[in-house]
């Protein structure tokens, strides 16, 4: 799994954009890629674990859990 620190995350839109560490691009999150049960939302600078998928616009997020 890869890890980064969230960038921003618009709670509002459900969706943001991960940092990884070790560079690279940005990786896009979208809420439905959190897991847990309930609102599922980021807080801006959270380390975070995730699967990265190749999405219709480049990198996404997928199976993203606060670590």
């Amino acid at each position: 799994m890869a890890q980064g620190t969230v960038k921003w995350f618009n709670s509002e839109k459900g969706y943001g954009f991960i940092a990884q560490e070790g560079g690279g691009p940005d990786v896009f999150v979208h809420y439905t890629s959190i897991t847990g049960d309930g609102y599922r939302s980021l807080e801006d600078a959270q380390r975070v674990e995730f699967e990265i998928t190749q999405g219709r616009k480049g990198p996404q997020a997928d199976q993203v859990r606060v670590v």
